[in-house]
């Protein structure tokens, strides 16, 4: 079951981006805006997935990417980026298991479960590094499309992202926590 919630969150948080975000961020960055999002909501996706249950959410990761490209991209998009679209898909999926595992070796176990507590400074601190991991794989991976001039600012625009996705995603996922809890408090005092 939670394989299919990831993917649906994914598929969801890549939709806003494709019909809301896109369009208004093409206007602006129209040379940046094929490689990375101002606000990439799937990210935090990426990055709470793999805090939840590890490596196990990559592979739901991969088929989430994979229907978001399927169900959201314009052809054209598809057609031009083919050749190194599933090696992106592959980096991005790993990049938050990566992250988590560089912070675990280094002695920040952020796994759900694996602090005693939650620390919310951690989790964006591991989804920082896991945008790092993200942007230089997908500058590599996209090395022949992306113009060495706007890397940097490819690489800026996926970090502002990235982070500004994960933290929209920690605000939401905190609210239906909240929420949750308020219902079944007020479910529990009307028994």
């Amino acid at each position: 079951m939670i394989y299919f919630i990831i993917i649906a969150a994914y598929v969801f948080c890549h939709g806003l981006i494709a019909l809301v975000v896109t369009p208004v961020q093409s206007i602006i960055l129209p040379d940046i805006t094929v490689f990375a999002s101002l606000i990439y909501l799937p990210h935090g996706v990426r990055v709470l997935a793999t805090w939840a249950i590890g490596w196990k959410a990559v592979p739901a990761l991969v088929v989430g990417a994979i229907l978001s490209v399927w169900i959201f991209s314009p052809s054209e998009d598809v057609n031009f980026l083919e050749p190194a679209l599933l090696e992106g898909i592959l980096v991005g999926s790993a990049s938050a298991f990566v992250a988590f595992e560089i912070a675990r070796l280094v002695g920040f176990n952020v796994y759900f479960g694996g602090a005693r507590k939650l620390k919310w400074k951690g989790l964006i601190a591991v989804g920082a590094l896991s945008s790092v991991v993200n942007s230089v794989g997908q500058t590599l991976v996209y090395s022949g499309i992306i113009d060495l001039d706007k890397v940097i600012g490819v690489w800026a625009v996926y970090a502002i992202g990235d982070l500004i996705g994960l933290i929209v995603c920690m605000v939401a996922l905190m609210f239906i926590f909240r929420w949750s809890r308020v219902r079944s408090t007020l479910k529990a005092g009307s028994d």
